[in-house]
């Protein structure tokens, strides 16, 4: 099996998030109350656009999956996108039973899964996806309940400066 190319452009983190949630929206059975808060300010980034829309995309699943045994009206699914210093942060937070904190280090290994459907892999090609783009995703439980997925990647640095080229050589 042949790996899919892997596209980099110049792409804004907020779009990706939009539209991975109209997609979600549009195509999905799911019984879920899904908002966004989307900062205001563009997050530009250096990615493959539909790797990326694929974590969300996953993750807004697994958020969805988690809470498949509550009440309807309690289901709540939120993606947030926020700028923290140099990084463009997504997170997808629900209103779940969050993760057992012992697990929490583990949700992200090959194989491990919590759901009796499930094949462990989601969570560890999300993480895979991330770093090959100089990001990092952490997994934790919310305050009040629920869990939250944070996904972080690097800006991007204005084209045409003699440092940016210096490490597309390297």
């Amino acid at each position: 099996m042949e790996k899919a190319p892997f596209e980099v452009g110049d792409i804004d983190l907020n779009e990706v998030a939009c539209e991975t949630e109209k997609f979600f929206s549009a195509f999905s059975a799911f019984e879920v109350d899904l908002s966004t808060s989307i900062t205001p300010e563009p997050l530009p980034i250096r990615g493959d656009r539909i790797q990326l829309q694929q974590v969300v995309l996953n993750l807004i699943v697994n958020a969805t999956d988690a809470m498949s045994e509550m009440p309807r009206a309690e289901r709540k699914v939120t993606i947030r996108t926020t700028r923290i210093r140099d990084l463009a942060e997504v997170s997808i937070s629900d209103a779940g039973p969050g993760i057992p904190p012992n697990k929490l280090k583990e949700v992200f290994e090959p194989f491990f899964t919590t759901k009796a459907h499930g094949m462990g892999m989601g969570l560890s090609i999300v993480r895979t996806i991330i770093e090959a783009h100089g990001g990092h995703v952490v997994a934790e439980n919310q305050a009040g309940g629920g869990a939250v997925f944070r996904v972080t990647l690097p800006l991007a640095k204005m084209h045409g400066n003699a440092t940016d080229r210096q490490v597309k050589a390297a």
